[in-house]
């Protein structure tokens, strides 16, 4: 375990994970056919299934423009995604174009970062207050989605 450092952001937890699929008709029949589950959301090339607070993406490809999967990540939520920039910048590591905090590890991982404050990515209380971050406060849209969902905390 890493020592407490004000300058690096606290990692809270996994809001999500994006598979890229060949066809996302196919996709949405073999996980239907394994798994029940609720959309959160569909476009043409994509779909979103709930799981609770966090959910999975599936996202139709055509191969990779650079050799690497171009949609497929994982979205970790922290405390603080500017402490995330800040840690990036110092470190040299670039970021990828877009309007979310992406990056890819020296492995060509593709890492995007989320505030915890800002996605309905949600621990328990008593979790938080054993993490050491019980300060850590949900958004009014955050909110609302939880509640959309019966999940809103009390």
């Amino acid at each position: 375990m890493t020592e407490p450092d004000a300058s690096r952001a606290r990692l809270v937890g996994i809001n999500h994970v994006a598979l890229e699929v060949g066809d996302v008709e196919a996709a949405l029949d073999f996980y239907g056919s394994i798994f029940e589950f609720e959309l959160r959301g569909r476009t043409a090339s994509a779909a979103f299934l709930d799981a609770g607070d966090q959910f999975l993406a599936l996202t139709e490809a055509n191969g990779p423009a650079d050799g690497r999967d171009a949609h497929r990540h994982f979205g970790l939520v922290v405390d603080d995604p500017s402490a995330v920039e800040d840690r990036l910048a110092a470190l040299g590591v670039e970021r990828l174009s877009g309007r979310d905090l992406d990056f890819r590890d020296p492995w060509g991982n593709r890492v995007q970062v989320v505030a915890y404050e800002a996605v309905q990515f949600t621990k328990a209380e008593h979790v938080l207050r054993a993490m050491g971050l019980s300060e850590l406060e949900k958004s009014e849209s955050a909110l609302a989605e939880l509640s959309e969902k019966g999940m809103a905390p009390e």
